[in-house]
């Protein structure tokens, strides 16, 4: 039987000795942690029998799991009311830094200048263009995503694109957060908006060169991006030619135009296959030809450049290597190689104009751009001052410009936007991410460390913390982490995290393997049957960090969302006496019963990445780690858990169980909560600021645990 916390006897005695009205009541109920009812369902396989006593909270539409969804919100709103006061700080903190009114770096494409905006107090970005035909140029602008989201308490916009003859837009917009997109099209003339609408899209759209078709990529039941249409402007939806269907349900497909707008390009990826067909973009009513049939464990990329195609692929080279071949024979037999694989270089992507390509490389765990003049016949590096940070190629659509635009950002550095000139080598500064009310980047320190994990490889940790932070134990540390899908964590600038950084937190950044960071053996070494490395890895992190006294176990903290929740998750399982608390953001927790039920969006898409569990060598290895197939009677650390109502990407019900079991069966009296976002989905609310309401939440929680809660 678990202990009554002293506040709830009090609470209790004084009932008995005076009576109480509904309002006490209602406060009594919410003062006590939700206690969700049992109802055993049996599963079966391969031998084994699993009892799941909340499987009952899968259905979404059952008004006694919405209630106790709700009763689960007013119990976490309770408990952290003390906060109240401190969240609304710490979010006035993080909004109070956001220059209000602000806009993006311009960039052309044709005769118009293209840029983003927002303005003071509004949620959504405003999409605009100006022409370059008129010095100084009228703006125009595209869409409001302040106008469009009226009356939505999601919004957001998905993706837009306009005609070859700039003259018409495609844009399309999710009200639900289910990742499920309605295109709509717009005059840019007339400003008039058509009455014609394509649902349940994946928010992508590509126009033809003949300025009325339009190509979109639909859903199906579990949220498969799985046929690709073509709409003619002005005609039936119901019409609509279906040009690919992707049958093969591993596989995702998707639609784009080349850089040089010569072709149109369907791809077809699985998490270790890849496909493409390619078709002449004047010619929308031809019919696509693949480019090389997909192979099993065969990756690669596609990009048009003069008459060749640049081609980065895995082919007898696990980092990859990048190889040209005609436009007109395109089977890999054709295939040379340009850039040889390395065993100590990652070769990522690769950006083409009519005289360079830009490959983007990945050495030691940190980005590198190698520039290749055509013309000259040379190639160079581009350099970066500090030892930890993340540079990334942005708004690059000029087919026939000389300059690379591309972003820097470190973990004290706010992000940068340059345009490199690949002739001259200079370097212009065009905007630098500005922190409202000052902020000095030499206040903070950042560092490169290095923890040896059990097996004896060598685990980067990215750290940064304010001037004056004592390596004495005695200071709090939040350690993130999230290790799947190749996925890197990135060293970038967050001004949100400056709350805790001002509050003497060290924020940490493991780069565990299933990440990407140290190349593709890094990925493969935290996945399928070795994905424990994973778990390993944080857990080995943490313990250095606290070997070398940057925090101690009663101030250290661990962090991760999505795939990182699933981290975080079996990470307490093993090792639940490592950390004061957990925030667990949209957990992928209850990792068998999802990998077996194909009909949730993702299942049969991620075999290759956590192994399918009809083959019973990989259900006894998930059943292992499975956060909530094992959660045991034991202490656990305070938790904080997050979800939404409509996610699509890790369904509601995963953290709803697992906090329910948890609270059944852990043996402490450590806060755990359960957060659940009503109208939102995967990545929370939609607004500029309303996001970090939720941050602040988060921080007050962790600040609340170390006793400050004002």
């Amino acid at each position: 039987m678990k202990k009554i916390r002293p506040f709830t006897k009090a609470i209790l005695a004084a009932i008995i000795l005076s009576g109480f009205t509904s309002c006490e009541q209602k406060m009594i109920d919410q003062m006590n942690p939700p206690i969700a009812k049992k109802i055993p369902a049996e599963f079966k396989e391969h031998g084994n029998t699993r009892i799941d006593n909340y499987y009952w909270l899968n259905q979404r539409e059952d008004a006694e799991v919405i209630d106790y969804l709700k009763a689960e919100n007013a119990y976490t709103k309770t408990i952290l009311k003390e906060t109240e006061t401190l969240q609304k700080k710490i979010y006035d903190e993080i909004v109070g830094r956001i220059k209000q009114t602000d806009m993006s770096v311009p960039y052309r494409v044709k005769a118009f200048e293209y840029y983003t905006r927002f303005e003071k107090k509004k949620e959504y970005p405003v999409y605009c263009r100006k022409s370059l035909k008129t010095n100084g140029g009228e703006e125009e602008i595209m869409l409001d995503g302040n106008k469009l989201a009226e009356g939505h308490p999601y919004f957001q916009i998905g993706g837009w694109e306009v005609s070859h003859n700039n003259q018409l837009l495609a844009y399309s917009v999710d009200t639900v957060s289910r990742r499920k997109y309605t295109i709509h099209f717009k005059n840019l003339k007339t400003g008039e908006v058509y009455d014609e609408s394509i649902r349940n899209t994946s928010g992508g759209m590509v126009w033809a060169n003949d300025n009325k078709t339009v190509y979109y990529t639909v859903k199906d039941e579990t949220l498969r991006p799985f046929k690709i249409f073509s709409h003619i402007l002005g005609t039936a939806v119901e019409n609509d030619r279906l040009v690919y269907h992707e049958s093969d349900p591993v596989y995702n497909t998707f639609i784009y135009k080349t850089k040089s707008e010569k072709y149109l390009v369907i791809g077809s990826e699985s998490t270790l296959s890849s496909e493409y067909r390619i078709l002449d973009a004047n010619h929308p009513e031809g019919t696509f030809s693949v480019f090389q049939p997909r192979q099993e464990k065969l990756e690669y990329s596609i990009s048009h450049q003069g008459n060749r195609f640049l081609i980065l692929t895995n082919d007898k080279a696990k980092n990859f290597r990048l190889m040209e071949t005609p436009e007109n024979i395109t089977g890999m037999e054709n295939w040379k190689e340009v850039i040889a694989h390395r065993d100590d270089v990652l070769l990522e992507e690769v950006d083409v104009f009519q005289g360079f390509f830009v490959l983007t490389e990945r050495k030691n765990g940190l980005r590198q751009f190698r520039v290749f003049d055509l013309k000259k016949g040379k190639e160079h590096y581009l350099s970066f001052d500090e030892a930890d940070y993340y540079a990334y190629t942005t708004a690059n659509p000029d087919y026939f410009s000389k300059l690379l635009r591309y972003g820097y950002t470190s973990l004290k550095t706010p992000n940068s936007i340059y345009d490199y000139d690949m002739v001259t080598r200079g370097k212009t500064l065009l905007k630098q991410l500005e922190v409202v009310g000052g902020y000095n980047a030499d206040a903070y320190l950042t560092e490169r460390l290095y923890a040896t994990a059990r097996d004896g490889v060598l685990v980067p940790i990215s750290i940064v913390y304010k001037k004056g932070f004592q390596k004495n134990g005695q200071q709090p540390l939040l350690l993130y982490g999230y290790g799947s899908y190749g996925y890197s964590i990135e060293s970038g600038f967050r001004s949100s995290r400056l709350s805790l950084l001002d509050r003497g937190f060290a924020l940490a950044y493991a780069h565990i393997r299933g990440g990407e960071e140290m190349g593709r053996e890094w990925y493969e070494n935290g996945k399928l049957l070795k994905k424990k490395n994973t778990f390993f890895d944080f857990i080995d992190c943490a313990e250095y960090l606290l070997a070398e006294n940057y925090t101690s176990t009663d101030k250290l903290f661990a962090m991760g969302g999505s795939a990182g929740g699933l981290l975080v998750g079996a990470v307490v399982n093993y090792r639940p006496d490592l950390f004061k608390g957990v925030i667990a953001a949209v957990p992928f927790v209850d990792v068998v019963t999802t990998m077996l039920d194909e009909s949730i969006p993702l299942t049969t898409g991620e075999y290759d990445e956590w192994g399918n569990p009809n083959e019973k060598k990989y259900y006894d290895y998930m059943l292992s780690y499975s956060p909530y197939d094992q959660v045991e009677k034991k202490d656990y650390p305070a938790m904080l858990v997050t979800t939404g109502l409509h996610d699509s990407q890790v369904q509601y019900w995963e953290p709803a169980k697992w906090v329910a079991k948890l609270r059944d069966m852990k043996t402490d009296d450590n806060i755990l909560l359960l957060h659940t976002n009503m109208d939102f989905g995967h990545g929370g609310a939609s607004g500029r600021f309303e996001t970090y309401k939720e941050t602040a939440m988060e921080d007050a929680f962790m600040l609340k645990l170390l006793g400050e809660s004002k």
